[in-house]
């Protein structure tokens, strides 16, 4: 029984990857990834028919008269292996791209431990190849020990709306879109989603976008994301997304993280707000770990926080 069971072993953490992701293929049902492993059963059907006794004497002789399907059974796993090792690392990779154009935070979210973690995979195919079984079974006791422990941690990621966009889960977009001093953009929610946007057009949701982001410093909010806002505007997603990239020449993640590092050099500066530590001042314009807020900072101005502050001479304060 357990020959053909390491071929279900991709197919199990490619599946798992692709559902916490979002990214699973609806035109490609799942029991496909499956059928190696069926088939490996199928194929040894004749022995679970034998008499027990036969089966014994088979056992412990090694798979006596089952070497050669046996050996073709096992040729296989290992590409197999290796193989979806490889595909859930391009999903985490398309999924870390999938965050950056759509939310303005990676926090919880990046799904960094599953690469780790999917390494970790490949790390035991390689000790299989080249290893002993005790190498084997270190990784593979240390890896449900991790997979447990961050997979309960994890929390929702994508789920699917009505409208068919990716959100994070728990969240929810404003029921009312946001009114700002400028006309509204006479277009269908819908009917960009997947076509290009006339110059015209681009400009000036461009023009309604960044009158939003000064006028109510939308970037202020931790967990806002490209749904959220491009619901505020009226526009859809996948329109908003064309206007950043193409007249800001940056993704969404870049794009209001930076609106947050020029919100904190400004703020910083202020005197009355010398009182505050560099990471409250952090939290007031968007950024919601300090980790965020260091690379980003760092990303926009090529210095630390604290060097910033040393060469501007701004004393914030040191209490937590």
């Amino acid at each position: 029984m357990e020959i053909p069971l390491p071929l279900i072993h991709g197919p199990f953490l490619y599946c798992y990857v692709a559902t916490l992701v979002g990214q699973r293929n609806k035109r490609l049902p799942v029991y496909i990834h499956f059928i190696p492993a069926l088939a490996a059963y199928l194929l040894l059907s004749g022995f679970f028919v034998l008499p027990f006794a036969q089966k014994i004497y088979v056992y412990q002789h090694h798979g006596l008269g089952y070497e050669k399907l046996t050996s073709f059974i096992r040729l296989p796993i290992i590409p197999s292996g290796i193989i979806y090792v490889c595909w859930s690392l391009v999903l985490l990779r398309r999924h870390r791209l999938n965050i950056a154009r759509q939310f303005s935070y990676s926090e919880k979210i990046n799904l960094n431990w599953l690469v780790y973690l999917t390494i970790g995979m490949g790390a035991i195919w390689l000790s299989i190849i080249f290893g002993n079984d005790i190498s084997t079974f270190l990784l593979v006791d240390v890896f449900i020990l991790f997979i447990g422990y961050f997979g309960i941690k994890q929390v929702g990621i994508f789920s699917n709306q009505e409208a068919g966009r990716p959100l994070l889960a728990g969240a929810s977009l404003p029921v009312e879109t946001v009114k700002v001093e400028v006309p509204p953009i006479e277009v269908e929610p819908l009917k960009y989603q997947k076509t290009a946007i006339d110059p015209d057009l681009m400009s000036k949701i461009h023009q309604e976008l960044t009158l939003l982001m000064q006028t109510e410093k939308l970037f202020q909010e931790p967990e806002l994301n490209l749904d959220g806002l491009a619901a505020r505007l009226g526009v859809s997603s996948n329109a908003l997304s064309q206007v950043i990239n193409t007249l800001e020449q940056r993704n969404f993640y870049d794009y209001i993280n930076d609106f947050r590092v020029e919100e904190f050099k400004r703020i910083a500066l202020l005197p009355e707000n010398n009182q505050y530590t560099l990471l409250s001042l952090a939290f007031q314009v968007g950024f919601n770990s300090k980790t965020s807020f260091n690379r980003n900072f760092k990303k926009a101005t090529g210095l630390s926080p604290k060097e910033y502050c040393q060469q501007h001479k701004i004393n914030p304060s040191t209490e937590d």
